[in-house]
């Protein structure tokens, strides 16, 4: 998305790629439920590592995938993962350099055609005017057409309420630091504004019906395989490093997260075999009608 943001999105590259690879069941789950037989043109705004586009790719029979970020680093990444993992022919996909929303008419020209599928996952939260850009992306819908937003569910469980240092409550304590990081970035986007209702009444907004919610639960259990405790003892320590300089974490709660992410400290979570991954992750679904 525009590189105007706080956030550093070429910082981000590795973190996008494990995401790609770590995510790639969800995505051909959810591509599975969303394209359909006759779709021919998709795009995907603020691809990151291009994990969704090439779920779409693997369901359609033909036609083109558009991968969009504004992004050079990012959009290289994605292109290494496409070309590791697809090849059909029968399936363009295309990256696009473009930064949505500031040059949606180089999107649509680009397009060339209306869109039978658009999807937008944790991109639209990065756009100062939310509703703005629903409203652009639905714009680009051939009739029938429909536009999938990842956005919201519940934030990802790891950790017992208890873990045996510090306060209780230290993983909720570290989302709630993180959702405060996002009301700062999100007051500090150009242009920003509020968006006081939920995503399926901007979707409706932008003129889609009907808007519908899937969610779907993603859950691993405890005891963890290693490959997986590892998944969660990398995501913590990002996740703290880039909660550390905004002073949204108490000293008390990162001298405990010091410990417990500290492989030579005997509290270290990597000893622990009741780790767990537990996420909610919804898909908001609006169509084009068609013109009466």
């Amino acid at each position: 998305m525009s590189t105007d943001t706080p956030v550093s999105w070429d910082a981000l590259v590795p973190q996008l790629v494990d995401a790609a690879r770590q995510d790639r069941t969800w995505y051909l789950t959810v591509a599975r439920e969303l394209v359909g037989p006759a779709d021919r043109l998709a795009v995907d705004v603020g691809c990151g590592a291009a994990g969704m586009s090439l779920a779409i790719a693997r369901m359609m029979a033909c036609g083109r995938v558009v991968a969009v970020d504004a992004s050079p680093a990012v959009l290289a990444a994605a292109h290494d993962h496409i070309r590791s993992g697809w090849s059909d022919p029968r399936v363009r996909i295309e990256l696009v350099c473009i930064d949505f929303p500031a040059e949606i008419d180089a999107l649509r020209e680009t397009l060339g055609t209306g869109v039978d599928l658009v999807w937008a996952s944790a991109a639209i939260h990065h756009v100062g005017d939310q509703q703005a850009a629903v409203t652009a992306l639905a714009d680009l819908l051939a009739p029938g057409g429909r536009m999938a937003l990842a956005e919201g569910g519940l934030p990802e469980q790891h950790l017992p309420w208890d873990v045996g240092l510090g306060e209780p409550g230290l993983e909720v304590r570290l989302h709630a630091a993180q959702d405060r990081w996002f009301a700062r970035m999100r007051a500090e986007l150009p242009d920003s504004r509020r968006m006081p209702y939920g995503w399926t009444e901007a979707l409706r907004r932008a003129g889609l019906c009907p808007v519908t919610t899937r969610t779907i639960l993603d859950e691993q259990p405890a005891p963890l395989a290693d490959v997986a405790r590892r998944t969660v003892l990398d995501a913590l320590s990002r996740r703290v490093a880039w909660l550390r300089p905004t002073g949204l974490l108490s000293d008390a709660d990162l001298s405990v997260w010091e410990r417990l992410l500290d492989p030579a400290d005997e509290r270290w979570l990597g000893h622990r075999d009741d780790l767990f991954r537990l996420s909610a992750r919804s898909v908001h679904l609006g169509v084009r009608p068609d013109p009466p």
